[in-house]
């Protein structure tokens, strides 16, 4: 994600200071210690603006604590402020690389990952930093619960088609696969994305599929 700079970065970054856990790797195995109540932990990987994360806090039947996580600074303050600014309760954010996560949560921690319109990484040698490569499946599937699940949505059929041979290559188990999700029997209670309501505005269809991890 590219974006512009912003203006006073460092004094609103310190003004999100209670949302920002800056020290992750000190939680490791107790992040549940951070959150007013005892719930599975969801982690959004790659979290932009915030706005599925704050759509997903709302939700009248919401059962769970949050971490979203996003490396780009500029993103990321515009997310704190945007859930401070509704008072979004058990929700918390980590600027780390993913590539990083086995270092952050513990075996068994999260209990559901989101990949939200993760960078395609178009051409084939770039096809070890997308997302859904096996070398970071391989971490989600060590922090993932045994139940646990990972939610990929994306606009890009290609990196859909590679994800789901990494998801099967890697042991997980697809369900709810749908190449036209706004169109499918999946859309009820959907959350969106930023970049998914521009690609619906647009009549682009939008990948999902869960992919579950074996016991």
């Amino acid at each position: 994600m590219r974006m512009r700079k912003k203006k006073n970065l460092i004094p609103r970054l310190e003004r999100c200071a209670d949302v920002l856990i800056a020290e992750p790797r000190e939680y490791r195995g107790r992040f549940s210690e951070l959150f007013s109540r005892n719930a599975p932990l969801y982690l959004e990987i790659g979290a932009g603006k915030g706005a599925f994360m704050r759509k997903m806090c709302a939700r009248e039947d919401r059962d769970f604590n949050y971490i979203a996580l996003e490396k780009v600074p500029e993103a990321l303050i515009m997310a704190m402020e945007k859930a401070k600014a509704e008072n979004i309760a058990d929700a918390l954010f980590i600027s780390e690389d993913a590539a990083l996560l086995s270092e952050i949560f513990s075996e068994g921690e999260v209990a559901r990952i989101f990949l939200n319109f993760s960078d395609p990484w178009p051409k084939s040698r770039q096809a070890k930093r997308r997302l859904t490569h096996e070398n970071f499946l391989k971490q989600y599937k060590t922090i993932l619960a045994p139940d646990g699940e990972i939610v990929l949505k994306t606009d890009n059929p290609r990196l859909f088609e590679f994800s789901l041979c990494e998801f099967s290559k890697c042991g997980f188990v697809l369900k709810e696969l749908t190449l036209d999700l706004h169109n499918s029997k999946y859309a009820e209670g959907n959350c969106t994305t930023e970049y998914e309501d521009r690609f619906v505005s647009l009549g682009q269809p939008i990948y999902r599929v869960i992919a579950a991890k074996r016991a």
